[in-house]
């Protein structure tokens, strides 16, 4: 039984290979393709495909539909702000009469029309279509969410519908943008502030929300991101029918814990720190021992390019381990 491998080129190369800085990667068509073509040169020396260019990745569609502030700078990730200032504010929260309005959005899509004016190929997304329930409420309120669920336990609840009712509306109207639907297959959330709430009250403000996404987005294969589960979260991913669980950058859980108490598959995967403070035989030996844990796949990337020689020896025995897949 071989080891799959995910690997891509991280988008912060491009901040090495050209002159372009976070907020044209997000708007500027033409200097986005510049910058991909860059990144062909380093794929053809990696002999891996070469990336499709497309905006850089973003999280926040769906709050910014709602009408939540996000600034762009141009030394540093996309930085949301609440939208609920305080309790009271939940019940006046409202659907906009077109998720597709607001001004961020008609921006992010007239960028991703003038990029498919220069790359036909490049898909159809201007981020992520959702965000999980619980990181959602604390995208739209902070980390005062965490406090609302013990003193007002019913103005959470009904945040909480809020974000499941709008992102899955908002994924309706976004694809029916793009000439699609919510059809049936895999499908995945992504819930990295989940891990926060304590496993007891998993089963009245995490698990009811994410059966209810997994079920209005049709998933007949469910799929599970989110990297601040404990051990003692796992036996939850049984319950809600979890197929897939990747704990990404998870700094609670590793391959041995994995192992011995997810009760699903799962992947792992060597950080971005690992790939520069480990030499390239230590590397290879935490590839050979994270595949000894049997994961669906281990993924890493090249973040930068002082690290080819690393990536190339990963890439030869991740290249091996997965003949017999």
């Amino acid at each position: 039984m071989g080891q799959k491998f995910n690997f891509s080129l991280s988008e912060y190369l491009l901040f090495e290979l050209t002159d372009i800085n976070f907020y044209q990667l997000h708007f500027d068509a033409k200097k986005i393709v510049e910058g991909y073509k860059k990144l062909e040169e380093v794929a053809k020396e990696l002999e891996v495909p070469a990336p499709i260019p497309k905006m850089a990745g973003f999280a926040y569609p769906h709050i910014a539909s709602l009408g939540a502030k996000i600034e762009f700078p141009f030394d540093g990730e996309p930085k949301p702000f609440p939208l609920i200032k305080n309790v009271e504010d939940i019940d006046n929260l409202k659907e906009p009469e077109d998720y597709l309005g607001a001004h961020l959005i008609q921006k992010k899509l007239k960028t991703l029309e003038e990029l498919k004016k220069l790359v036909p190929e490049t898909p159809n997304t201007i981020g992520h279509l959702y965000e999980g329930p619980i990181t959602t409420a604390v995208l739209l309120m902070g980390e005062e969410f965490f406090v609302l669920v013990y003193d007002n336990p019913e103005k959470a609840h009904k945040l909480l519908n809020f974000c499941v009712k709008s992102a899955l509306n908002y994924t309706k109207t976004i694809l029916n943008y793009f000439g699609d639907k919510i059809n049936e297959g895999p499908k995945g959330i992504c819930d990295d502030f989940a891990g926060i709430l304590p496993p007891r009250l998993f089963p009245e403000f995490v698990l009811p929300y994410w059966e209810e996404m997994y079920q209005g987005l049709k998933a007949t294969e469910r799929h599970l991101h989110s990297e601040l589960l404990r051990e003692e979260h796992l036996k939850f991913l049984k319950d809600v029918k979890i197929e897939v669980f990747d704990p990404s950058a998870d700094q609670y859980l590793n391959g041995e814990i994995l192992l011995k108490s997810c009760p699903c598959k799962f992947t792992l995967r060597i950080q971005t720190w690992e790939i520069f403070n480990l030499s390239v035989d230590e590397l290879e030996k935490l590839y050979i021992k994270l595949s000894s844990y049997k994961p669906v796949a281990i993924t890493f990337n090249l973040p930068r390019l002082v690290d080819i020689p690393k990536i190339k020896r990963l890439l030869k025995i991740a290249k091996e381990l997965e003949k017999d897949c």
